[in-house]
């Protein structure tokens, strides 16, 4: 299964609807993540608050090409991103385990990914290098097993998609 996550519309004609899902999160009702750990404890694998980010974190976890599209904002992924992957945590565990000499989550049932970030805006130099390190570092909570990260203005970003999906 293949994911493009964007935090903006995009249009994309032709997809194959049982090879590939698209969800727009700005179209989406996604509350911030409490910290509750709920969904360690209370619920495993199900986070307690009831919105829109209940059908998009299994998607996710299933899918094992993965493109997100994001605004890039002082080094990060931009708020509707940022939101959605930090109340994607019900599909960790609480139990740790180390990978790579380091302390990581247990992963509940999570395909290994082939993952691209589309990061997009007026972005500068600093700031791609610290989204590049971003993006290193949740790569093994996020159980990437190759990733890449591009940059583009906010006119290309339909163009860089399209390419990218094109590609698959």
């Amino acid at each position: 299964m293949n994911l493009i996550l964007s935090d903006r519309p995009l249009e994309l004609p032709d997809l194959n609807p049982r090879t590939t899902t698209y969800i727009d999160l700005s179209q989406l009702h996604i509350a911030n993540c409490v910290g509750c750990f709920g969904c360690w404890v209370k619920t495993p694998g199900k986070c307690v608050i009831r919105d829109d980010a209940v059908r998009v974190y299994p998607r996710i976890a299933e899918s094992s090409r993965v493109l997100y599209v994001s605004r890039i904002q002082f080094g990060s992924y931009d708020t509707p991103m940022k939101t959605m992957l930090e109340r994607a945590i019900p599909v960790q565990q609480a139990f740790i385990r180390l990978w790579h000499g380091e302390a990581h989550h247990v992963q509940r049932r999570v395909l290994p990914k082939q993952a691209t970030i589309i990061g997009y805006g007026d972005i500068s130099v600093e700031e791609q290098s610290v989204f590049r390190r971003l993006v290193a570092r949740n790569a093994y909570n996020m159980n990437f097993e190759s990733y890449q990260v591009h940059f583009v203005s906010e006119a290309n970003v339909q163009n860089a998609v399209w390419e990218e999906v094109q590609s698959w």
